[in-house]
């Protein structure tokens, strides 16, 4: 347990010192379509669609969506657990040519995530693991504070929501530095989305997200599933993730389309690219850096 503590630290201290002294190494863009594979419920399950449409807009030829599980409220064991015959997850990863595995734990310990990546291993062993933490339900985290009888989004400051958020996010590093810890080398990925929608909820706050006017246009119910800006923010920043590209200056997806925004559109659409870029460049486990 000692040694593998100590294994831990070493990749998150790694991580951590890395990008700040290789400033002027930007991570190569990946150039050939990604085949992908996806496990998620509603704050992910969606997120295949919105990466397909931009890797279109982007112009990468040969994205492919393999295979998708969709779980609702799912933990990503329960994806893990489907019968062989109804685990449309499983079939793709053992019929091989998987590029991309895309996971959204809830909290963890999560063992289908371990489960899932060592699977997806075996049969590429240069398969990347993107594990997409969720933004936290009911604007509390669950494993140390009961679901509030009223949830109002708005009432609460970014200050708050960023502490809050912080043990999930201290968990969901530390168990990926830990899987890369024993594969030996980075296979498994952060999306920092979370990070991102918390930038995105100052920037309402502060007036500047345009055709945003508080902090609940972002969600459809009190649990947070997400209106069409979270979810195109969070699209780009899987497809930064799984593509190592800037998603700033691509057309809007067709999920911010569906919004309306009218004259507000193309300002909002550029500042959910730079804000999901931004949090992608900052994280030490995204696997991506920028000049």
């Amino acid at each position: 347990m000692v040694i593998e503590q100590l294994a831990v630290a070493a990749v998150l201290l790694l991580v951590a010192v890395v990008p700040a002294a290789a400033q002027n190494d930007a991570t190569p863009p990946i150039e050939k379509g990604q085949r992908v594979v996806t496990c998620g419920h509603s704050f992910h399950v969606w997120v295949p669609g919105i990466v397909a449409d931009l890797a279109k807009k982007a112009g990468i030829s040969g994205h492919a969506q393999a295979a998708l599980s969709s779980i609702g409220g799912s933990r990503t064991e329960q994806h893990w657990n489907l019968p062989d015959d109804k685990n449309p997850a499983k079939t793709a990863l053992k019929a091989g040519g998987v590029d991309v595995l895309t996971l959204s734990p809830i909290f963890l310990p999560d063992p289908g995530v371990e489960n899932f990546v060592n699977l997806a291993r075996e049969h590429n062993p240069n398969v990347r693991v993107v594990v997409q933490p969720i933004w936290l339900r009911w604007d509390v985290y669950e494993p140390t504070t009961k679901r509030p009888a009223k949830v109002d989004h708005d009432a609460i400051t970014v200050a708050e929501l960023r502490e809050r958020h912080a043990p999930h996010f201290k968990a969901i590093d530390e168990h990926v530095a830990a899987l890369n810890a024993k594969i030996g080398k980075p296979a498994v990925y952060v999306a920092p989305a979370p990070q991102a929608l918390l930038a995105l909820r100052e920037k309402v706050i502060a007036g500047e997200a345009p055709g945003l006017k508080k902090q609940a246009d972002l969600f459809t119910d009190e649990l947070g599933h997400g209106t069409a800006p979270l979810k195109a923010l969070v699209g780009y920043c899987n497809y930064a993730v799984i593509y190592r590209r800037s998603p700033v200056g691509l057309p809007a997806p067709a999920v911010l389309e569906s919004a309306k925004l009218g004259a507000d559109a193309d300002r909002l659409n550029r500042l959910l690219q730079e804000l999901a870029w931004d949090a992608v460049v900052r994280h030490p486990l995204s696997g991506v850096r920028a000049r």
